[in-house]
């Protein structure tokens, strides 16, 4: 039995303030909309008793575990609960022999929940399999670990994964407010109120996690001090405390946001890879979107090391694929090897500079007409409007490399394009004197490029 099966047991003071407030009911339930909406599946299936096995998939403290009590709670079969933290799997067994004979007995499924099914190793969950494919029980798993790793493949097969996300800061403090107001289950006895940072930085702290939000307030309602009205007011100092977590001073929408990430650039521009680590430290640790992170990495790596190390931009665009592949908490170490790479990598702006003084030339110059020689010849009747024609495939010459215009006859322009002496660039500034002293040698004239 559940604590949502005995009412009174609701509200003992020796229960946690999480246990207490668990939603008893679809309708009291937080987040989760996309799969727990009116018309989803699931709850079309719980509303009518009709659950198939499903896998429960995501973080900590968002309401796998507290689905799974509703549904215990609503449904006409036998419900069993085990944590696969502490439960045997010949225990199992023997749960799922019995709903064998309760089929036949009784003629009443049995819902199996398994919480952290993940803990149990591939040959143990091949034990579920026979009764979830004969319908003897209907399996519910909850896992934190990607389920398409971590459970056999012929036991997902039959399960449908449903994934939960991260609760939002507003669904939190829907729950830290319901909590405050509840007289029965709550604190509302107890009068608390919120001072309005400290329940700010209790609902950005709690990271997606109800459980960490209403264990914090619990433990800091009961070091608020009565004031002479009988109220407490907790404050940021013992959210803090019972957070064990200090403010951070950063306002992702405000001057602190800039101003981190600003230092963040400019400690990799100046290949300081700790300072950057500190600063990523701070934006992560304060709730920073990590995706936000992850396109500043890849902007950085363009612009400020660009072609001296052109793998810095193949690894600050996987960091940012493994921000939306894994998410937090593990996305902070891919997230920390781009920096790290990006900060000791040789540095050119030559990149950044090259497009800036081709953009600056478009926009002040006339552009001149495509050659015909360059212009497309593939569609019927190219050939007789002369495109094409004179065109001079380089791999018909020695070294790949012919003297021919790409910008029209007399055409001038700045030398866009200045390699550094920097890393891998010192080859390219190499290679593309070889390649100018070639086209001069074939009769390129050298006034047809402007230095810079």
């Amino acid at each position: 039995m559940t604590l949502f099966d005995e009412p009174a047991a609701a509200a003992r003071e020796d229960v946690p303030l999480a246990a207490r407030m668990r939603p008893r009911d679809l309708d009291e339930f937080v987040g989760q909309e996309h799969i727990l909406g009116p018309g989803t599946w699931l709850r079309s299936a719980i509303e009518r008793d009709q659950l198939s096995s499903v896998m429960f998939y995501g973080p900590a403290g968002n309401g796998k575990s507290t689905v799974a009590h509703i549904i215990a709670g609503r449904t006409r079969g036998h419900f069993e609960e085990f944590s696969a933290v502490t439960t045997g799997i010949a225990e199992v067994r023997k749960v799922m022999a019995q709903a064998a004979q309760r089929v036949v007995a009784q003629r009443r499924h049995t819902i199996l929940f398994i919480d952290e099914i993940h803990r149990f190793n591939k040959a143990q969950q091949d034990a579920f399999l026979p009764f979830v494919e004969d319908g003897t029980i209907i399996l519910i798993g909850a896992t934190t670990e990607n389920p398409f790793f971590e459970i056999n493949s012929p036991l997902l097969s039959r399960s449908r994964v449903l994934t939960f996300e991260p609760l939002t800061p507003e669904q939190i403090g829907i729950i830290v407010d319901r909590a405050l107001a509840d007289s029965q289950r709550g604190l509302g006895d107890l009068r608390v109120s919120l001072e309005p940072v400290a329940r700010e930085h209790l609902l950005q702290a709690a990271r997606g996690d109800a459980r960490v939000a209403l264990n914090a307030l619990e433990v800091a309602a009961s070091l608020a001090a009565p004031d002479p009205e009988g109220g407490r007011v907790t404050n940021l100092a013992l959210i803090e405390q019972a957070l064990q977590q200090p403010l951070l001073q950063y306002d992702k929408d405000g001057d602190a946001h800039y101003d981190v990430i600003s230092a963040f650039i400019k400690s990799m521009r100046g290949s300081d890879p700790d300072a950057a680590l500190h600063w990523l430290a701070r934006m992560l640790k304060a709730g920073e979107d990590p995706r936000f992170i992850a396109r500043r990495l890849v902007i950085h790596a363009a612009e400020d090391v660009g072609n001296a190390d052109p793998m810095a931009l193949v690894v600050a665009t996987s960091a940012a694929h493994a921000v939306e592949y894994v998410g937090l908490p593990e996305a902070q170490i891919p997230l920390a090897q781009a920096t790290i790479y990006i900060a000791t990598a040789p540095k050119s702006n030559a990149s950044y500079l090259a497009i800036h003084r081709a953009t600056e030339d478009v926009e002040k110059r006339v552009p001149p007409p495509v050659p015909k020689p360059l212009r497309d010849a593939s569609y019927p009747g190219a050939a007789g409007l002369g495109h094409g024609k004179g065109y001079l495939y380089p791999h018909d010459f020695p070294g790949r490399i012919v003297d021919q215009q790409y910008l029209g006859p007399g055409f001038k322009t700045r030398r866009y394009y200045e390699p550094s002496d920097s890393g891998y660039e010192r080859d390219i500034a190499e290679r593309m004197r070889q390649w100018e002293q070639a086209r001069r040698e074939q009769g390129r004239q050298p006034d047809e490029t402007e230095q810079p």
